[in-house]
């Protein structure tokens, strides 16, 4: 955490700053995204909680393309009724029920070449742990956007004990603090101004940049969903099309063939 003295925004700068200290490891996140796509695959994207915010942010949007697939659970990811039905409560318990991250997956055909990239601030909850779990049991490569510090000062959902990071070929570091808040005020005994949700879509969107790079060198990279301020509204139109067309079809390989 940073002293009462400073904004948000310094704060945000100096958290992008240490996940831009990555490079090894964003390098080999995008060699397996790029593998999965450049196959024909998909990158499979999971994330509960606020962490939804980063899976919708990989695909469908504008300067993104083809290849990755957000999965997520309204369950665990509707936090705007906060009290009553649908409220923030349930959402939280339900992401700590062992056993629904399997059921979760048993909705999809997951086999190489596809890849699955967790996102969970925490590390902890068990149902990202078991989806990460349950994608290398078959076969497939896992990226993990995780606070180790986090993870560290938590304890695992999980009856393993285990933690997300446990299940990953490659961790990326959200650089976030245990309690996620970033700034302390005088007065004020808790931090205030959650960092996870910047670290995470940033590093969503370099894994994102650093893959399109590599299928562009291989001649492989789907249609870029473009805003017609930039190629036209005619283009922007194909270029959606041929997007959603694409993604549609690599999406029928793993719902027609699930079990």
């Amino acid at each position: 955490m940073m002293p009462a003295t400073a904004s948000f925004l310094d704060v945000a700068r100096d958290l992008l700053g240490r996940v831009s200290e990555q490079d090894a490891e964003l390098e080999r996140a995008a060699e397996l995204c790029a593998d999965a796509i450049g196959a024909g695959g998909l990158v499979h994207l999971f994330g509960t909680g606020h962490s939804r915010i980063a899976v919708e942010e990989m695909f469908p949007r504008y300067g993104s393309y083809p290849g990755f697939h957000p999965i997520v659970e309204l369950s665990m990811t509707f936090h705007t009724q906060v009290v009553g039905a649908n409220g923030q409560r349930q959402a939280m318990f339900i992401e700590r029920i062992e056993g629904l991250g399997e059921v979760v997956l048993r909705n999809f055909d997951l086999r190489p070449p596809d890849a699955m990239m967790v996102f969970s601030a925490s590390g902890l909850g068990a149902v990202p742990i078991e989806v990460a779990l349950g994608a290398r049991q078959r076969g497939l490569g896992v990226i993990a956007v995780t606070s180790l510090a986090a993870t560290e000062a938590g304890e695992s959902s999980h009856s393993s004990g285990s933690r997300l990071r446990d299940h990953a070929d490659v961790v990326l570091d959200l650089c976030t603090p245990p309690a996620d808040a970033l700034v302390a005020l005088d007065g004020l005994d808790t931090p205030v101004g959650p960092g996870s949700t910047i670290a995470a879509v940033a590093l969503a969107n370099e894994v994102k940049v650093r893959t399109a790079a590599r299928l562009v060198e291989r001649g492989s990279l789907p249609p870029v969903i473009t805003s017609a301020s930039v190629v036209g509204a005619g283009e922007s139109r194909r270029l959606f099309d041929a997007a959603y067309a694409e993604h549609a079809r690599r999406a029928a390989r793993v719902l027609e063939g699930a079990r």
